[in-house]
């Protein structure tokens, strides 16, 4: 099962050729890693300011299929291959009206933010 967040492609990420910049996929793929962190009840602005855990990158591959051009909607579609002790491996699927545009996968780790070290799934993350 996955998790689809649908972001419209914006001005701001093409670049002269009309489309979109490579790295502004990475923008849109936090996004929807915080979208769908929010959907599971543990939205960044609690994670980070209330528990003090953050889920940074630690490993990303990526494959660039097709281009996306200004004003397409993309469906970024998350889904769980992996869960470890206090890493999560995401399989990434980016498409527009079927159309696969990018594909990845992407391994977060939960840390402590105070003390900069991964840390365990909390046991109310983890089933989810």
């Amino acid at each position: 099962m996955s998790f689809v967040s649908r972001q419209i492609v914006r001005f701001a990420h093409v670049d002269a050729a009309g489309i979109v910049f490579y790295p502004r996929y990475f923008e849109m793929l936090n996004a929807a890693v915080e979208d769908y962190f929010a959907a599971l009840g543990a939205s960044f602005a609690q994670m980070h300011a209330t528990r003090r855990l953050g889920v940074p990158t630690v490993s990303l591959s990526a494959e660039f299929v097709a281009v996306s051009r200004l004003g397409d909607e993309l469906d970024l579609a998350l889904s769980v291959r992996r869960v470890g002790t206090s890493s999560a491996t995401i399989g990434v699927e980016v498409s527009c009206g079927g159309e696969q545009r990018f594909r990845g996968e992407v391994v977060l780790v939960c840390m402590d933010l105070d003390r900069g070290r991964a840390v365990p799934w909390p046991e109310d993350m983890r089933p989810r």
